[in-house]
């Protein structure tokens, strides 16, 4: 018979302290907290200022090509960080479980969820499991809270001035569309396209050290186009892309084609978006060209002196202006 979650597996009896031992206990190994105490203690950090932030991920299917909720949900948190000039250094995991949930599929999105944890260098420091009835919820639901030691002060949308390059890391919309694809909704399958979930920590480090460094943001829901709009509202600037330089795979952008989907709005889960003084956008290139799989980054705009918009250069010569997002095209991708 197929193991499964079961109400009694959240009541804090046996079954329940069976579930966090065997499963995320088992999972996270020699990194593993004290599942016993209700409280953790952070290590020290002299001379150093704690940066923290907190998010739910709700992702449908719970495991998709390129990734699945263990290792979005490190991912999301730790990329939060970095975005902010933060080494992420510890992890707090809150699980809500629904009743019927097969246990090998929580094992695995266990395992992957300590192995992203582990690639990115943090700690869990504390958690907490609850179950729901069946029907009352999607499967599993992961919360996480992240804290960071400040690395690169100064990164705010407050800096960036007009002139200023807009640079991505690397192709837009996968993650959305590979999400959308693995439901089966549509009765298509794209096994080209997979999910762009990972760190982006390797690609903000390069970055700390540019005194030309502006903003950093990872375009998660809402996708490129919100971070710009994001830009334009808090600095009364105009943002100006060009559609030919702004990365696409060709797999993404023909599902998008096909759906009606516009991959500028679509939620990728690895990617970087920095605003840099435009004399060290190519430095700023060239850093992450230098990674692994950082040879799709591309300048793709520039920031100007102007009213509040987002403009597209077509790739046909013409301008058109990118609306702001109004509802969410994908819901529960992330």
């Amino acid at each position: 018979m197929t193991e499964r979650v079961r109400l009694a597996h959240g009541n804090g009896g046996r079954h329940m302290r069976e579930l966090i031992d065997e499963v995320f206990a088992g999972a996270l190994g020699d990194q593993a907290p004290d599942t016993r105490s209700d409280a953790a203690a952070l290590p020290r950090t002299p001379d150093c200022e704690l940066v923290i932030t907190t998010d739910g991920f709700t992702v449908q299917p719970l495991e998709f090509p390129g990734g699945d909720l263990g290792s979005l949900a490190v991912h999301g948190s730790v990329n939060d960080l970095a975005v902010a000039g933060a080494q992420p250094r510890w992890l707090t995991l809150a699980v809500l479980l629904e009743e019927g949930l097969e246990l090998a599929t929580l094992r695995r999105l266990a395992v992957s969820f300590a192995a992203a944890a582990r690639a990115a260098g943090v700690r869990v420091l504390a958690g907490d499991t609850k179950v729901v009835p069946c029907g009352h919820g999607g499967g599993a639901y992961f919360s996480v809270s992240a804290i960071g030691t400040r690395q690169r002060a100064g990164l705010a949308l407050a800096g960036i001035r007009p002139g200023d390059a807009v640079l991505v890391s690397g192709p837009v919309g996968d993650h959305g569309i590979a999400a959308l694809l693995a439901r089966e909704e549509f009765d298509l399958r794209g096994r080209d396209v997979r999910s762009d979930c990972a760190s982006v920590l390797p690609l903000c480090q390069v970055l700390w050290p540019l005194s030309g460094l502006r903003f950093m943001r990872d375009p998660t829901r809402g996708g490129l186009a919100t971070v710009a709009h994001e830009i334009a509202s808090a600095t009364g600037l105009t943002v100006r892309l060009d559609e030919a330089s702004i990365p696409v795979r060709d797999s993404t952008r023909s599902a998008c084609e096909m759906l009606g989907y516009d991959p500028l709005y679509l939620a990728c889960e690895g990617r970087a978006v920095a605003v840099v003084a435009a004399e060290q956008a190519p430095q700023a290139l060239a850093a992450w060209r230098a990674l692994p799989g950082g040879d799709g980054a591309e300048r793709i705009g520039r920031v100007e002196t102007g009213v509040a918009q987002v403009v597209l250069l077509t790739g046909i010569g013409g301008e058109r202006l990118l609306d702001e997002l109004d509802d969410d095209p994908l819901p529960r991708i992330c």
